[in-house]
């Protein structure tokens, strides 16, 4: 089939990846793709931190390479954008006014709302 030929449709990023993989990866590669999140990255990275401190005691540069991976890490896990911002300031609000007034607490209503 000519370049021309080819169908406009893309393939998965898992598809492309799967071409450089024997069964066995493509295997680890599905059962990869289900874990959400990266905190258990961070928590093997601080396992492999700590293997390198006792192993390679002498090897500040790659302490200190994987400490910044790990700190990169954690400030993407905690890291939410302005949207997200918002909308849990609006949920505090809402929860506040909807059962916090009604049942007589008023401590912190006009800090929450500001």
């Amino acid at each position: 089939m000519t370049p021309e030929g080819k169908s406009k449709q893309r393939s998965s990023p898992r598809a492309f990846y799967c071409r450089a993989l024997d069964e066995a990866e493509q295997v680890e590669l599905e059962e990869a793709s289900y874990v959400e999140g990266i905190d258990e990255e961070i928590a093997l990275l601080r396992l492999k931190l700590r293997q390198l401190l006792e192993e390679q005691p002498e090897r500040i540069d790659l302490h200190f390479e994987a400490a910044n991976v790990i700190a990169r890490l954690v400030r993407t896990r905690y890291q939410i954008t302005r949207e997200q911002k918002k909308s849990l300031k609006e949920a505090v609000q809402k929860v506040l006014t909807e059962v916090a007034l009604p049942l007589g607490v008023g401590v912190g209503i006009k800090i929450a709302s500001k």
